[in-house]
């Protein structure tokens, strides 16, 4: 291939809460997929840029880190990916070093290092506005003098700037057509440390004055955010709303969705023969996957408050907040975000305990991550909840769903604080590491940014719907299908298909806890991603009566199953490790089958315990 026009590698590489993700979107745009690295359990978000010359140029946006020494695996992945040590992954041809221009401190060691490696690099001082505002006063000449590196300055969430970096990098990669690599950096040791700190001090101060009108806004809402009582409330305000948002504002969504699976299953009938392919169709395709999708705006819904939170600078603080309670249970304070992020789904929630230095911290937090409530619960919680709970507003303002909803997160939470506490005392004592961690500036969430990142959370729930929960309710259809009840059966269909064979072969197992054989059937596909149990008991009903929509599946259960029955599966899918993908992930990060292994047994000895006593304590009660 030409070497004129070839698609230049582009490496993106900063320091964490710099911009770089918003930097990254400005310049690829819709143009960008995300995928893990070959070999290893970090997301790898990649994008396209076609530049006005008919250059291609591929970006890499790499995880932040503050030094090519790498202290954690996520820092690991990126000295790798800049060195060209990564399997698949040739060499950048340029790296993209983007700074926060109000915080320059720390990025000019990274700078320094970067350097070392050989390859041409441009800088982008992000946030280049913000710095303006506050008076700070950056002599680019001489940084970029001193630096030994051309820099551009961007505002990433308006486009500023773009069009001059995009020029900057082609430059730089016609630049690394002319050139070798000629790497020459090495880990430092303790001189080196001292040698590129004493240096970046001297670049500080020749090039960055003090700013005239330091950001005293930032202080004041701090001082609110952050008090040891008053930002806790605020934080627990916060998660309350997020909750309440997630089943009220989601509502009229979720019906349209329904309305319209409806109306997709009545024209399907219309047209399909009565028999056995309408029967696939409408109660095994339609039924079962149109019954996860209705869940699609509540997951936006929750989606959207992370990724707001993080972009307002808000995860840093509450991750501070967080620090002294999450110590006393033996967790880390880093560990605050990767529980979070858990909240969306445990795969990047355990990806995401990369970012803590400490073997024993990060395999403490990988161990309870499950345990946060993820998205794919919701379904489970929604239908269960609607089932069971009245729809009525308590306290005057508080729906009554809602607060059983948060009631389900708050158990998640309690319990893998005690798990970790636990964890700390049997397997490894000792104090946890100090928690520190840089409190970012505060910025207004860029609104195209959101929306992109939204959507691509959204198109990955749609294709696991399209590629995991399609072929399992085709396969819990059949199995609920086949065979066929022989002749003068009185009983339903599916009492003598292989799927009532299966759930009445366990049910004993189960009968403890109230489960029913149409529940046990629904937990086996369930074990390949959680929401398959709405789907797979969409399906079995369906089959059994004719009824397929989410609102009379729900009215379906609180007739055939007890007040008793239904609390005891919440409290299942509160414990219970109903996802192997996420075991997949921990086996992978925590290299080997022990760890999972441990996780299995406790987390099902969990699920069975808590089941039992939610069960007997609620017939006790009447509800049985």
């Amino acid at each position: 291939m030409d070497m004129a026009v070839r698609t230049a590698r582009v490496a993106l590489v900063g320091n964490p809460n710099s911009g770089k993700t918003a930097l990254f979107n400005a310049l690829t745009g819709a143009h960008q997929k995300v995928a893990n690295y070959a070999g290893v359990t970090v997301e790898r978000k990649e994008g396209i840029i076609r530049s006005a010359s008919g250059r291609t140029l591929s970006v890499l946006d790499l995880p932040g880190t503050y030094s090519l020494r790498a202290r954690s695996p996520d820092e690991e992945v990126t000295r790798d990916a800049v060195l060209g040590r990564l399997a698949g992954e040739p060499e950048p041809d340029v790296i993209l070093c983007v700074a926060d221009a109000t915080n320059l401190r720390l990025v000019l060691r990274l700078i320094l290092e970067l350097k070392q490696v050989g390859r041409p690099m441009v800088l982008a001082l992000n946030m280049y506005d913000i710095a303006q505002r506050q008076g700070l006063r950056i002599d680019l000449e001489r940084l970029s003098s001193e630096l030994g590196v051309p820099i551009v300055t961007t505002v990433a969430t308006r486009k500023r700037g773009i069009e001059d970096l995009i020029s900057a990098i082609e430059a730089a990669v016609h630049a690394s057509d002319l050139a070798g690599s000629g790497s020459v950096w090495a880990a430092p040791d303790a001189d080196g440390i001292r040698a590129a700190h004493k240096r970046a001090e001297q670049i500080m101060k020749a090039c960055v004055r003090p700013p005239e009108r330091p950001d005293t806004l930032t202080g004041r809402i701090d001082g609110v955010l952050l008090h040891p009582v008053g930002g806790l409330l605020i934080l627990l305000a916060l998660l309350f709303v997020m909750f309440q948002a997630v089943f009220s504002w989601a509502g009229p969504l979720m019906d349209g969705i329904e309305a319209g699976m409806g109306l997709l299953a009545a024209g399907v009938a219309s047209i399909v023969p009565d028999g056995l392919m309408q029967s696939l169709i409408v109660d095994g395709l339609i039924s079962g996957v149109g019954s996860v999708l209705v869940f699609l705006p509540q997951i936006v819904i929750l989606f959207a408050f992370i990724i707001l939170l993080e972009d307002f600078g808000y995860m840093a603080r509450a991750a501070f907040l967080m620090d002294r309670i999450m110590g006393g249970a033996g967790l880390h304070g880093r560990a605050f975000i990767p529980l979070l992020s858990s909240f969306a789904c445990a795969i990047p929630g355990v990806m995401a305990t990369r970012v803590i230095d400490n073997r024993r911290d990060r395999l403490t937090t990988i161990m309870v991550a499950p345990l946060m409530t993820c998205s794919a619960r919701i379904p489970v919680y929604t239908l269960i909840i609607a089932a069971f709970i009245p729809n009525e507003t308590v306290w005057g303002f508080a729906n009554l769903q809602g607060l059983v909803m948060f009631g389900l997160y708050a158990a998640g939470i309690v319990s893998a604080l005690a798990v970790s506490f636990v964890i700390r005392r049997i397997f490894w004592r000792g104090a946890v590491e100090p928690f520190m961690m840089e409190l970012p500036a505060y910025k207004l969430p860029d609104v195209k940014s959101v929306a992109m990142n939204l959507w691509l959370r959204a198109r990955i729930f749609l294709v696991r719907a399209g590629k995991i929960i399609l072929p399992l309710m085709v396969l819990v259809w059949v199995l609920s299908t086949f065979p066929y009840p022989p002749e003068g059966a009185t009983g339903p269909a599916i009492d003598y298909s292989f799927a009532g064979m299966v759930g009445r072969a366990l049910e004993p197992i189960f009968a403890p806890i109230g489960f029913n054989w149409q529940m046990v059937i629904a937990l086996v596909p369930g074990m390949a991603a959680r929401e398959v149990a709405v789907a797979a008991l969409g399906t079995v009903y369906a089959v059994a009566d004719a009824e397929s929509a989410t609102g009379i599946l729900a009215s379906t259960l609180s007739a055939q199953w007890s007040l008793a029955t239904g609390l005891a599966f919440l409290a299942w899918y509160v414990f219970a490790p109903q996802c192997a993908p996420t075991l997949g992930v921990v086996k992978r990060e925590t290299g080997g089958w022990k760890w999972m292994g441990l996780m299995v047994v406790y987390m099902f000895g969990l699920a069975y315990l808590a089941s039992f006593v939610v069960f007997r304590v609620a017939v006790a009660m009447g509800g049985g």
